[in-house]
């Protein structure tokens, strides 16, 4: 017996010293460098402040984006098959290719179904109609659906990394909403212009000649585009962009001259180079248009043959822009559009006030809850509210160790925790009474009180435990932080109320350093 009290003692010296480790850094400041653990525990944006944003994906708009994408694909495609004259348009989720000359309609629809087996091809009799319609079936449209929040979610999570922000929340809601919380920023709005911006990014050749068409009537297979800020021309450029930003694999900011700003270098992969580079050959002194989300950032004119597979994008931009751009060009373009409904910033102050009262609000209830158990109980009420006080260092060392982030309901969760605890000490102590009024050894009614407070502590607290799993499951934002205190303060509390206690009870008894209960 005297082995396992030394064995369970010092695993909860253990425990103890590990908690004080990791829960140091949140109370000293600045923390010794030799100190073993540096990180405090992460404030929530309700303590900390910040800023509060939710995001709707709008997946249909996306949806219509990937049909114009693969409408590019199937120009491409029958391009490169040499099959003359012909047209894709896209109508709806539908594409519609016409043809110049009949004759080639078989060969057309090999290269149809060859190259795109994930549409659905239907042939029409020729007349008024497309000689061909593709449409997107069931199965490939639900695809994109799932999609599009999960490809979301990772390249918000790449901008934002790299936008600097300490302990970002990123995480989907619902079907097709993504929370995004940022603590410590109080300046929303280049948050905003970094997380939704879309950073499609098209490399077009500026019309030129009678084809062009003017701005107010563009020439067929032609579009307007305008210009940036401060730059009133709209420039008539080519629909079908020769390379797009897909294709780059890296993007740096450069310092520019004294008058010109940064600029943005960018990098193609293989097939992003060679396209680049046999448009450029074939285009020199024409001006090459640069496209992002549908404003023509700069149109330098091509100069000779660009066959190295880099290239800069100029627009007079300062640093902060030319590093934004930077960012969201080498994470990639957004599958689609993201639409803003909430907004909420939290100011610093509002937290420091919010962990005032959750702390005042702690410490009254707990200092409540610690004077009836030693009134009430006793000497077995000191013990209680000593395995009480370690539980509470245990949880902080928790969420410090493992990185979680405590919010105001997660203090509440704590709060919520100090009764519970001392709920399951109240059920071992009342045992202990009523087994010493019936005439039982001290040590006999220890042992039954455990035993048999032991089905009602385990009944109530795995209840609970499933029940805080369920709102982390199905809950979000404040409800999640809360399921988090509450299931690791059941975890916490069956460890120190049951267990910790106990090892106290047998080494005072076992000792003869007790020989009757103040309880």
């Amino acid at each position: 017996m005297g082995g396992s009290i030394r064995f369970r003692a010092l695993l909860f010296a253990a425990l103890v010293v590990a908690a004080v480790v990791f829960v140091l850094p949140t109370f000293v400041n600045p923390v010794p460098s030799w100190w073993p653990w540096q990180q405090p525990v992460r404030l929530g944006l309700d303590l900390q402040g910040g800023t509060h944003l939710l995001y709707q994906v709008q997946i249909d708009a996306g949806i219509d984006n990937r049909t114009d994408q693969i409408g590019r694909d199937v120009e491409s495609a029958l391009r490169d098959a040499q099959v003359g004259a012909f047209t894709v348009e896209r109508k709806g989720r539908t594409l519609e290719v016409r043809l110049a000359t009949p004759d080639k309609r078989a060969e057309v629809k090999k290269v149809l179904q060859d190259r795109f087996t994930n549409l659905t091809l239907t042939e029409s009799a020729g007349g008024e109609a497309a000689d061909f319609t593709l449409t997107l079936n069931a199965r490939e449209e639900q695809q994109l659906r799932d999609r599009f929040v999960d490809q979301a979610l990772q390249i918000l999570r790449n901008r934002i990394d790299q936008f600097g922000v300490s302990e970002p929340t990123i995480l989907a809601q619902g079907t097709d909403e993504i929370v995004v919380q940022l603590p410590g920023i109080q300046d929303p709005q280049r948050a905003k212009d970094l997380i939704g911006r879309t950073a499609l990014l098209e490399f077009k050749l500026v019309a030129e000649g009678p084809q062009a068409g003017t701005p107010q009537k563009p020439g067929p297979g032609m579009v307007v585009v305008p210009g940036r800020p401060g730059d009133r021309n709209q420039y008539v450029v080519e629909k079908r962009p020769i390379v797009t930003g897909d294709m780059l694999t890296d993007a740096q900011v450069l310092p520019g001259g004294v008058t010109e700003g940064y600029a943005v270098d960018f990098v193609f992969d293989a097939r992003g180079a060679q396209l680049f580079g046999d448009a450029t050959t074939h285009n020199v002194h024409r001006r090459l248009a640069i496209v992002l989300d549908g404003v023509v950032q700069s149109a330098p004119e091509i100069r000779e043959p660009i066959t190295g597979g880099r290239g800069q994008i100029t627009g007079r931009f300062d640093f902060k822009e030319a590093q934004d751009l930077a960012n969201v060009l080498r994470n990639g373009a957004l599958p689609a559009p993201l639409k803003l409904l909430e907004e909420r910033t939290v100011g610093p102050s509002l937290g420091r006030d919010s962990i005032r009262q959750g702390t005042i609000s702690f410490a009254v209830g707990s200092a409540l809850v610690v004077l009836f158990m030693m009134v009430y109980y006793r000497g077995g009420g000191v013990i209680a509210d000593v395995a009480l006080m370690i539980n509470l260092l245990l949880i902080l060392g928790a969420f410090a160790a493992f990185g979680f982030t405590l919010t105001l309901p997660g203090i509440a969760g704590i709060v919520l925790t100090v009764g519970m605890a001392v709920d399951a000490n109240i059920l071992i102590l009342e045992r202990m009474r009523e087994e010493l009024r019936s005439g039982k050894s001290v040590r006999a009614a220890i042992d039954a009180g455990y035993e048999r407070a032991w089905n009602a502590i385990f009944d109530s607290n795995i209840t609970t435990f499933l029940s805080g799993l369920i709102l982390f499951q199905f809950g979000t934002g404040p409800v999640r932080g809360f399921a988090v205190t509450l299931c690791l303060g059941i975890l916490t509390t069956m460890t120190t109320a049951v267990f910790l206690t106990r090892v106290v009870y047998d080494w005072l008894v076992v000792g003869r350093r007790m020989t009757t209960v103040s309880i």
